[in-house]
Formats: structure tokens, C-alpha cells, sequence
């Protein structure tokens, strides 16, 4: 737990001097981190379809920092609909860290 709150203060101070651009659907980081979210999230509730990202809330940022010594290359922050059994919610807000060579890091959903 202590390495994920590092690694969001990380972020989070590198996103202060960092430009964030919207991003079209197709972005290979999108899509990995879409990805590996919904996995992790099927993990915790098998009643988990779908996860629908809101194209238009993302933000995407380059970085060039690290937590302790694994490199976190680009940062997502937007708002994602977690769908079960065919039902959409409220948003969740999520953070998504990527390192080299586009792997998740992490990715991390809140409700809101």
C-alpha cells in the first residue's frame, strides 16, 4: 500500500509540469490500460462486463519520473463507466501509470 501512495505522489507531482492532452479512442495506452483494468476488476467481481472509458474526460501525460527505481513513462487520469450484467453506473474517476515499453504499472478506480 505504501508503494501505490508513492506512486501516485509521484505522479501527481508530475503531472504539475507536465502538458496533458485528450487522446483519440484508439491510443495504444488507452487500450492498455483499459485492458488490464477490466482484468484486475473481473478479478475482485466476476459480474464485471465491460469497461468503458470516457474519451473525452481523459487526460494524458507524459512523465519522466520513477518510484523507487521503475520508470513511470506516461500518466492517465479520466473517468471510467464500470458496466455489470449489462448495467452501467455513475462514473468512476481512475489513474492508469505506465512505464517503459507502454506496460501498466498500475491502474486504480474510485468512485466518486
Amino acid at each position: 500500500m505504501k508503494s501505490v501512495a508513492l506512486a501516485v505522489a509521484a505522479v501527481l507531482v508530475g503531472l504539475l509540469t507536465e502538458n496533458a492532452s485528450a487522446q483519440a479512442a484508439e491510443d495504444p495506452a488507452v487500450n492498455a490500460c483499459k485492458n488490464t483494468g477490466l482484468l484486475a476488476l473481473r478479478e475482485r467481481s466476476p459480474e464485471i462486463t465491460d469497461l468503458v472509458m470516457d474519451m473525452e474526460s481523459l487526460a494524458i501525460s507524459k512523465s519522466d519520473t520513477k518510484v523507487e527505481d521503475v520508470a513511470v513513462k506516461t500518466v492517465i487520469l479520466g473517468e471510467a463507466y464500470i458496466a455489470r450484467k449489462e448495467k452501467t453506473g455513475k462514473p468512476d474517476r481512475f489513474v492508469c501509470l505506465l512505464g517503459d515499453k507502454g506496460k501498466v504499472l498500475l491502474t486504480f478506480f474510485t468512485a466518486q
